[in-house]
């Protein structure tokens, strides 16, 4: 045996995370309380007897508000915290943080017992060492209710940052730690009245987020020079300078008004940056440009309004004049929206090109907005004042061309900074060589990789759909001399360059018909499922207005929207699709917010349109069919970028062959790294899904795939075991699956039933998860009672039961009139019963028998002749059934039919046909399940089948505009497959 004993064996837990986080802060100049595993705040409350009920710790800020203020002392700092102490109310959460951040900042008014009035200092931000930087764990407040944060940072006493930890090993994470975080606010409100920003984090992850945001606005922070190789780390190392807590919080929190409530606005990291490098750039006496490349999506109108905040607030200027230039109205506008409800200090926005000069002659320190094409008459060296800053927004989109010199000449002494999301690198045009001094090729960067990492775009993958062309050359040769015979060989080569080019093929009818057909079906099968929307880009306006006409064929009408403008001379299908200003942004509206119109748009069709500065979240799935490059991809390409929940890529599907294979580095002439992860091959999504399918069966590695009880029962002990890595991988693989399937590698690479196992595992997961309701508890003890309680006796049934038939007529025809009327009402109302929302005839045979039952009890008719018209009627009512069979169709497919032929004046062969058709359809749509018919993805499903084969497949476009025949195909369909009739039975029985 051994002498050696074992080494000590820790397991990891939150203690552990917050140990560290104390530790990285006391390492960096903090005063720490607890990194020695105990309570470090119940070290401070005992040292300065701290009411457990109280968010700040009074005593320490007394002592530091008489260190920082020369005037005031014991007496006057008890009067002064007895008013402060009434700021910490929270009837609004984030109006009261606006406050407070204000009296953090500037001080709060104090007048002293002699009269004068001065304000009192709080946080000194000259001077960081001079005010006490604290960090504790377990932080304890009972007031309404009791919490307690895993740590919390302050300053001068008073609470800057409360964190929330957890540790992935325990199962939980820093989303678990956010929902805490918002359950503390509600809670206990007057904690977060001071703080800047609270903090999630887990062993893994770091996220911040301030006070009252959604867990979707929380962000990480990195830092733009450091990697530790462990992000945790980096970000509190980052972060939790002291230099940069100061500088937020004087100098980058906003208040924004929102309608769903007000926001408090804290900067990302790379806005941060970004605005500093700008700063430290302005007071560069050698260079006076600079380029932000910011990926789109990333904030960049937030990094130009720090920006120009900060260089109008800052001292080191003397009197700056900040002029905010954009290339559209609608972008003027935005901003200027932006800048009203954070109520930007010293604001005004240029009306006109008269009112842009009089601002530049009158050189005033403040922040004007403006268009570039309000420089086109402005008068050149107007400047006035020498230091105006220039931020051009879009960058790339102007400054090359006229605009751009008659801004550069009107103010030819200002430094300029472009910002831009797409730079462009051309020969006659290079947004580098415009902003970026030499050697230097951005100020600051923000790439698209980094966007992905952070969360704040979504990959793209590309999938390229080549479309094979089926060419008799020989006729086609024939065809063309036989047209062109007295021209000369040169005039008909120039006829095949002139007609013969790209934009003209995409305008082939035939072709556009095979690809409207392929985008149906992939809309239909990958995206429409999932809640995504999609969009068609075309190179022409004809052709947007073709690809409109043909999905409008197969699809709800109501669910395509074509964006196109047309002239006087456009050809009529043009016309058709015409769009004004205001159609376009509400047809922009409807798409980007489903769940405030009842028509929202699918699938929007643009040539032009909506490429630049078009956000929707909803929009996952691009279909491409013209030849972008550059800058102009990459636009495109955001557009599907945007994260939404649940939705983990956006997809070009490529018909022009941008991104077919050696096009890539032509289509995107940019760093390898913007190249490689602007867009990715869907072959790459498929290897992506094989890494994380195998990475996820690995947690399962012990278990075996057999089936069995014993098996499951293992394997959702391990997905519990390992719940956040699973939850996390599971969510992503299904988002993966949905994008890829089908696909025959999924079956080839042996992919397919590993993950359907887990498909499974995680059902069963899910339900090993839920908690027992309390309710069915109750439920249940109820009916037990019940059960033991009460007898429950014979089900009787006195009402008789009448059976229509040709036995029946016969038996009735011996009765009396009266008694003849009544039997044959009650067999033929009987007979209808469940059939008369299932048939058009059965439903007239209905109306008819009710009208002449109501007519013979308000005495309009005798009985004889109500007896005489119910025979008919039942006898109808036969045919019916008996026509049926003799057609050998169904009881759906015959009501399809029956509508058709008695409302429509379909012939009768082309009824059958169009009915057995969409009854084909119909079969093919999922209806297994509880709940199928009130199901709204179902109903459209089968709408869509309806109008796909009416339109489609019989080109009876005339009977899709009859009013209401599409509506009553579709109930008739649904009412059918739900009653089931019993298809041995008896006509008529």
């Amino acid at each position: 045996m051994s002498d050696t004993s074992p080494e000590p064996v820790e397991t990891p837990s939150e203690t552990g995370v917050e140990i560290d986080v104390l530790q990285w802060l006391d390492e960096m100049g903090w005063e720490t309380y607890g990194k020695d595993g105990g309570y470090g705040a119940t070290v401070i409350d005992q040292q300065y007897d701290r009411d457990l009920s109280e968010v700040v710790y009074w005593e320490i800020l007394k002592e530091q508000l008489i260190a920082l203020n020369e005037k005031l002392d014991e007496r006057e700092a008890d009067r002064f915290l007895n008013s402060l102490q009434r700021e910490l109310r929270t009837e609004n959460l984030v109006a009261a943080n606006e406050k407070f951040t204000q009296l953090l900042r500037n001080g709060k008014k104090h007048t002293y017992d002699d009269g004068e009035t001065e304000y009192v200092t709080l946080v000194d931000f000259e001077e960081l060492d001079e005010n006490r930087w604290i960090a504790a764990n377990q932080f304890r407040v009972h007031r309404e209710k009791a919490i307690r944060p895993d740590v919390v940072c302050f300053v001068n006493g008073i609470p800057l940052v409360v964190w929330e930890l957890k540790s992935a090993t325990q199962g939980n994470t820093y989303q678990d730690a956010i929902t805490d975080l918002v359950s503390y606010q509600d809670d206990v409100p007057r904690l977060f009245v001071p703080v800047l920003f609270n903090v999630a984090a887990d062993d893994l992850e770091f996220r911040y987020g301030s006070v009252n945001a959604p867990a979707e606005h929380y962000y990480p922070w990195r830092d733009d020079d450091t990697d530790l190789g462990n992000d945790l780390k980096e970000a509190v190392v980052a972060l939790f300078q002291k230099q940069v807590l100061a500088d937020l919080l004087d100098r980058y929190v906003f208040y924004e008004e929102a309608a769903g409530g007000d926001l408090k606005i804290v900067p990302r990291y790379m806005q941060y940056y970004a605005t500093e490098a700008i700063l430290d750039r302005v007071e560069d006496p050698d260079n006076n440009s600079g380029l932000v490349w910011h990926t789109q999506g990333s904030g960049k109108s937030y990094t130009m309004v720090f920006a120009a905040w900060n260089l109008l607030e800052r001292s080191f200027l003397d009197n700056p004049q900040v002029l905010l230039v954009v290339d559209t109205d609608k972008l003027r506008t935005q901003m200027e929206n932006t800048l009203s409800n954070i109520e930007f200090p010293r604001f005004e926005v240029a009306e006109s090109m008269d009112h842009l000069q009089e601002l530049l002659e009158e050189g005033s320190s403040k922040l004007v907005l403006t268009t570039i094409q309000m420089f086109e008459d402005v008068d050149a060296e107007v400047q006035t004042n020498d230091e105006t800053v220039v931020f051009v927004d879009e960058a790339h989109r102007y400054m090359e061309k006229d605009l751009g010199i008659s801004l550069q000449a009107a103010i030819p002494d200002a430094q300029h900074f472009g910002f831009t999301g797409t730079p462009v690198r051309e020969e006659e045009r290079d947004t580098f060589d415009n902003y970026s001094p030499e050697g230097e090729e951005t100020l600051h960067q923000y790439s698209i990789k980094d966007g992905i990492d952070d969360g704040v775009v979504l990959p793209v993958h590309f999938d390229v759909r080549q479309q094979e062309w089926e060419i008799d050359e020989s006729a086609l040769d024939e065809e063309f001399e036989r047209s062109f015979a007295d021209l000369d060989v040169e005039e008909k080569s120039e006829i095949i360059r002139k007609h013969v080019t790209r934009s003209e093929l995409a305008e082939l009818r035939p072709r556009v018909e095979n690809v409207v057909l392929d985008i149906v079906d992939h809309y239909e099968e990958k995206v429409e499922p999932n809640g995504w929307k999609s969009m068609v880009v075309t190179p022409t306006r004809r052709a947007a207005a073709l690809y409109g006409e043909e999905l409008q064929k197969l699809r709800d009408p109501e669910d395509i929207e074509v964006l196109v403008t047309s002239q006087g001379d456009d050809e009529k299908l043009i016309q058709k699709f015409h769009t004004t200003k205001e159609q376009r942004e509400s047809i922009v509206q409807r798409f980007k917010n489903p769940d405030e119109y009842e028509d929202d748009p699918k699938i929007l069709v643009v040539c032009d349109m909506l490429l630049t500065g078009f956000d929707a979240p909803l929009l996952k799935t691009m279909y491409l069919d013209r030849n972008l490059k550059n800058h102009n991809l990459l636009q495109a390409i955001a557009r599907t970028n945007r994260p939404a929940d649940g939705k983990v890529n956006g997809e070009i599907v490529d018909y022009a062959g941008v991104f077919a294979s050696g096009n890539i580095e032509d289509a995107l002439e940019y760093d390898a790294e913007t190249r490689n992860h602007a867009a990715k091959d869907v072959d790459e999504l498929l290897d992506d899904f094989e890494d994380l399918l195998a990475e996820t069966m690995n947690l399962f590695e012990e278990v075996e795939k057999v089936d069995s009880q014993e098996a499951v029962n293992n394997a959702v002990a391990l997905a519990n075991e390992h719940r956040a890595e699973f939850e996390d991988n599971y969510a992503r693989l299904q988002d993966m699956y949905e994008s890829i399937a089908p696909d025959k590698r999924l079956e080839t690479r042996g992919l397919r039933d590993p993950y359907q196992w887990l498909n499974r595992i995680h059902l069963a997961y899910r339900r090993s998860q839920r908690d027992p309701d309390p309710e069915e508890d109750v439920r249940e003890k109820t009916l037990e009672i019940i059960e033991e309680n009460v007898d429950v006796g014979e089900i009787k049934n006195n009402t008789p039961i009448y059976k229509i038939s040709e036995e029946h007529l016969e038996k009735v025809q011996d009765l009396e009139p009266k008694a003849k009327a009544t039997e044959i009402a009650h067999a033929t109302q009987d007979h209808l019963q469940g059939r008369r929302t299932t048939n058009p005839r059965y439903q007239r045979i209905s109306q008819r028998v009710e009208q002449l039952v109501n007519d013979w009890r308000s005495g309009e008719l005798e009985a004889p002749e109500v007896a005489e018209e119910l025979e008919e009627a039942e006898k109808e009512a036969l045919a019916v059934g008996e026509q049926r069979d003799e057609l050998d169709m169904s009881e759906t497919e015959y009501a399809v039919y029956s509508a058709l032929t008695d409302s429509y004046d379909v012939a009768d062969d082309e009824a059958a046909a169009i009915a057995a058709d969409i009854l084909d359809g119909f079969e093919e749509i999922d209806t297994g399940f509880d709940g199928w018919h009130m199901s709204d993805r179902v109903r459209k499903e089968i709408r869509q089948t309806v109008i796909r084969t009416l339109v489609g497949e019989h080109d009876r476009k005339d009977l899709y505009d009859k009013e209401g025949l599409v509506r009553e195909i579709v109930e008739y369909l649904i009412r059918n497959e739900q009653a089931e009739p019993d298809e041995s039975a008896p006509a008529g029985g």
